[in-house]
Parts: C-alpha cells; structure tokens; sequence
C-alpha cells in the first residue's frame, strides 16, 4: 500500500553528474546518498541525492556508451517547499554552481518562489510556501 511512509525515487538524465552534484549537493544543500561511477560496460553512472534518513531521493543517471541528452521542459519542475522566504544566499550559490535563474513558465511559482534551471535544463523551484 502506499501511504506517506513509502519510498519514492525520481530519476532523470544528466549529461554531466559532476556538474549536478555541485549544484544539487554542494549549493542546494542534499546530501550524496549514493554514487556509481565505475565505468562498467553496459551499466549507467547514478548520482542518488536526497535529505539523510529521508522517504525519497533525486537519482540523476549518465550512460556513458549511449548518452542522452536531457530535454526539459518549462514544466518539469523539482520544487523544494522551503516554508520560508527564499534566501538570496542560496540562489546566488545555486547561480554561482551553474544554475541561471528565470522567470517560471507558471506564474504562481514566481508569487511563491524562486525558479532556477540547473545545469542540464531542468528547473528547480524553491517555494516559500509550505506543503499541505
């Protein structure tokens, strides 16, 4: 049964899991849950992020032998309920590992947040506003 104690993972390719890391990790702030880049044919490379102890984790994946090159979306959206005002700080780190800040293809993400695209396109909103 699903309920709010099962796991959930969102994967999605990256073309450079290096430059994912320092922008989800290093400015966002998740932690490395778990990495595979050993370069064994026929295997992708995986970079797991997430909150420690957490029910769901965000796995970025890179073929090195057949590559994908990502195809976001304006809205493909990882949004981030901060519950809180958006510290500059942080956009700036997040700007500063890559990331460029835009205006949301939603509107309402730009009333409750902040929208920055990651290195590989996607966008990351970080929303003052609380879940529930």
């Amino acid at each position: 049964m699903i309920d709010a104690t099962t796991h959930v993972r969102v994967a999605r390719p990256s073309r450079d899991l290096a430059a994912a890391e320092r922008f989800y990790v290093d400015a966002l702030g998740l932690a490395v849950l778990w990495r595979s880049t050993e370069r064994v044919p026929g295997k992708h490379d995986l970079l797991m992020v997430g909150p420690q102890g957490g029910s769901w984790h965000f796995e970025l994946t890179h073929d090195p032998e057949k590559p994908l090159d990502p195809t976001p979306t304006v809205d493909d959206l990882f949004v981030v309920y901060l519950g809180e005002p958006v510290a500059e700080a942080l956009v700036d780190r997040l700007v500063a590992a890559g990331g460029t800040r835009v205006a949301a293809h939603n509107p309402y993400w730009d009333e409750y947040g902040v929208t920055v695209t990651d290195p590989d396109g996607y966008h990351l909103v970080l929303c003052s506003r609380v879940w529930g």
